[in-house]
């Protein structure tokens, strides 16, 4: 929730460091910790972030969700990257999200 309200007031660099704080006390993020954080840097203009976390969680194991994907699309849009929103709606679209 704390990350939540980061993302929307643009505190990208909070939610990162409550994202690492809640590690460093040995909780395990789930994937709504992940798309938070995600959309947190995305309305901080943070694309590359962004992607990394999205790479963080899938090594993990952790299946993203359309919430996720969305995230990250907008990100890589608002980075001027859209051949990578592209590739990411596509990869959404196949796995029936």
């Amino acid at each position: 929730a704390l990350i939540s309200a980061c993302a929307k007031g643009g505190q990208w660099e909070k939610a990162m460091e409550l994202f690492d704080e809640l590690q460093r006390r040995g909780l395990e993020p789930d994937i709504i910790t992940y798309s938070a954080l995600i959309s947190a840097c995305e309305k901080g203009g943070q694309w590359e972030k962004a992607l990394a976390i999205f790479d963080e969680l899938q090594q993990r194991g952790l299946e993203p969700t359309v919430i996720t994907y969305n995230a990250l699309i907008s990100a890589c849009e608002k980075g001027g990257q859209w051949e990578k929103a592209l590739a990411f709606f596509d990869e959404l679209q196949q796995r029936g999200l």
